[in-house]
């Protein structure tokens, strides 16, 4: 048995493995530099704490309902519950250790409700959103992903996701925006500036994210190979013009490029090419990239503020909408030339837009309702919102009893006590 496991496409997946699972603590960052001072720590805790929480959800539920044997299409069954089973199975069609596969999946299903945590940063109280996380990637992320990796109904009507964009971005963007809708505004949201508080930190958190990425997208080949590495390179190609986009586009609309959003066009490009980066040539993907962009910016700099709602740190603006760019561009551009076991888009003279476009309603539809019912259910155990008081004074401190820098505060004593020792008075 061992004589038939392929180790360079086991070495490849195990370090796809490493750099998706550092993509989530880039993301803490990420999403931590552009949060204010005083919820930096939260922001953070609120990615890495569902590093540990859904890595044993996903091993003991998770990987059985999403890949176990098909249930009608809509859930895997529990054969493998526990990971039974998989503990010496090779995968026919790439020869590699189940448990790689388990490993490499575990990661994306780690990052996919910390991408939702993005829409309701400042407001939400940690043991709630930490509920809520769990029953999302149960019933939620599990469902979705089934239905279009595990064999379920979406991909038996020819809808494509390579590496997540709809199972991911497009499912934790439309529930984080649902979820920041329930909760309501920040406080002073649209009457007081909001500003990043640390944007050299968000950089370092885009960088990461970005190196992550070539795991994310040319680890879902599965092997090393041609596949593999033209997902490299649309990969970069799509996020480097993103970039470009972002920032012509911030040009035109504002009159000054921001590092803000050098760091947001490259991320927007990231998401647009993720469900097609194994089906779609490079010249393809710069247009992906570029017109994603644009999308995300628009969605970001002026939809938002002209409706209203408070994404806090755009999760939708960027992934739910930069998501639902890709999975169209999917349909466009993506050609069996590149992957013969995908289908040919409409500009190649297929069918594969429709699919993907019935995909996007089902996920949309499915991610607003489901994130509906389980907030009202956690709701009527948990108070969902930080009280006035408590988000005045900021999630670091009142939700975690610490604050990510020593700040003095002035005592009616005169003495200068550093915010780390307020907690203890």
């Amino acid at each position: 048995m061992v004589n038939m496991i392929d180790t360079g496409n086991t070495a490849w997946v195990l370090l796809c493995t490493a750099l998706v699972f550092f993509m989530t603590p880039g993301l803490a960052l990420f999403y931590g530099g552009m949060a204010r001072s005083k919820n930096v720590l939260g922001t953070i805790m609120q990615s890495f704490f569902l590093i540990g929480v859904i890595s044993v959800e996903f091993i003991l539920l998770g990987y059985t309902l999403i890949f176990g044997d098909d249930i009608h299409g809509i859930i895997g069954d529990f054969s493998k519950f526990g990971l039974g089973g998989a503990e010496t199975t090779i995968l026919s069609d790439t020869h590699i250790p189940e448990l790689a596969f388990v490993a490499f999946q575990c990661m994306f299903a780690v990052i996919a409700p910390a991408i939702m945590s993005g829409s309701i940063t400042g407001r939400m109280r940690f043991a709630p959103f930490v509920v809520f996380a769990l029953l999302w990637s149960i019933f939620i992320y599990n469902p979705m992903a089934h239905w279009i990796w595990g064999g379920g109904f979406l991909s038996d009507l020819g809808a494509l996701d390579f590496a997540g964009g709809l199972a991911i971005h497009v499912l934790s963007g439309v529930s984080g925006l649902t979820l920041c809708m329930l909760l309501g505004r920040r406080r002073g949201y649209g009457r007081m500036p909001m500003l990043p508080h640390h944007l050299p930190m968000t950089i370092l958190g885009a960088a990461i994210l970005w190196f992550g990425w070539f795991g994310f997208n040319a680890g879902s080949a599965l092997g090393v190979g041609f596949l593999a590495a033209n997902a490299v390179l649309t990969t970069q190609i799509s996020a480097a013009v993103g970039i470009v986009g972002w920032v012509l586009v911030e040009m035109l609309h504002r009159g000054k490029p921001t590092v803000l959003g050098a760091a947001s066009g490259g991320v927007s490009g990231l998401v647009a090419i993720t469900p097609a980066a194994g089906f779609v040539t490079p010249m393809a993907a710069i247009i992906i990239g570029f017109v994603g962009a644009v999308v995300c910016y628009l969605a970001v700099a002026i939809i938002k503020n002209r409706i209203g709602y408070d994404d806090s740190l755009d999760a939708f603006g960027i992934h739910g909408v930069g998501g639902t760019w890709g999975a169209i561009a999917t349909g466009l551009w993506a050609t069996t030339t590149i992957n013969p076991d995908g289908a040919n888009g409409l500009f190649y003279g297929g069918s594969l837009l429709w699919p993907q476009l019935l995909s996007l309603v089902i996920a949309y539809v499915f991610a607003v309702v489901g994130t509906f019912i389980l907030f009202k259910i956690v709701s009527a155990f948990m108070d969902m919102r930080v009280s006035i008081g408590s988000e005045s004074l900021g999630i670091d401190i009142s939700e975690h009893g610490e604050g990510a820098y020593n700040q003095s505060e002035f005592k009616s004593s005169g003495r200068f006590i550093s915010s780390n020792q307020t907690s203890l008075l």
